[in-house]
């Protein structure tokens, strides 16, 4: 009490407890909030809680923006700061993330992206090969993709096929415009894919008969589309 009646005498004002919290600290507090909302409230209070929330989101491995109301600018500045990352999801929901092709462009120049293992777009309508093109052609690590209920063509596989070769999964769900060469492109230049979900596709069973003759370990879903069990695998030359 006296040192805070000192400091009022003197025009000064006591350091709060919260604000004696090292920055790291901070970090550590910040790391546990979900909600993008409050962390930039938290943001916005001081230049320390800034720095904090900075350093917070460098640490996170995963972000999911699926369900938030997020556009490609909101977007961007989260993921730029996220310099660990592995896991991104930009699934679109009723209310949630509106990704477009221009917010690809911008999450292209992150530091994170050569780095991620995952990522989601499912159900982003409005994005196209244009953005997913660019985005993916620096994923070099990437392993597992959704691009799921979107419209992407045959260009998109062919530069996912050329820029992703530890793909493991990818999903195809309802991939309308996506066509037979797109996937044998995929298949025979991705030698590490195990699975493709191709739920609601275009797609003829005698090309997924193809696929699975060139990789014999490759799974489609749904097992249904494709009986190999009385289907003679054809060689590859």
């Amino acid at each position: 009490m006296r040192r805070k009646r000192a400091l009022e005498e003197e025009g000064e004002e006591e350091e709060e407890e919260i604000d004696r919290l090292p920055v790291d600290l901070l970090a550590h507090i910040f790391a546990l909030i979900t909600c993008f909302k409050d962390l930039a409230q938290a943001s916005s209070v001081c230049r320390k809680w800034r720095q904090g929330v900075n350093e917070s989101l460098a640490r996170r491995e995963r972000l999911s923006f699926s369900g938030w109301k997020m556009d490609d600018d909101s977007t961007t500045r989260l993921v730029v700061l996220a310099y660990s990352l592995k896991e991104l999801d930009i699934s679109r929901s009723r209310w949630g993330c509106q990704i477009t092709d221009n917010g690809l462009y911008q999450l292209s120049t992150a530091k994170c992206i050569v780095n991620l293992s995952s990522i989601s777009l499912w159900g982003s309508t409005g994005i196209t090969d244009r953005g997913v093109v660019q985005l993916i052609s620096r994923a070099a690590s990437l392993q597992h993709l959704n691009i799921g209920g979107t419209f992407i063509t045959d260009a998109s596989l062919f530069a996912i096929a050329d820029s992703c070769p530890l793909l493991k999964t990818i999903v195809l769900w309802g991939c309308r415009h996506v066509t037979e060469n797109g996937l044998l492109v995929l298949v025979n230049k991705c030698r590490r894919l195990e699975s493709i979900n191709a739920w609601g596709m275009r797609i003829p069973v005698d090309c997924f008969v193809s696929l699975v003759a060139i990789s014999p370990a490759l799974q489609i879903v749904p097992k249904a589309m494709l009986n190999v069990e009385n289907v003679a695998v054809w060689p590859v030359f």
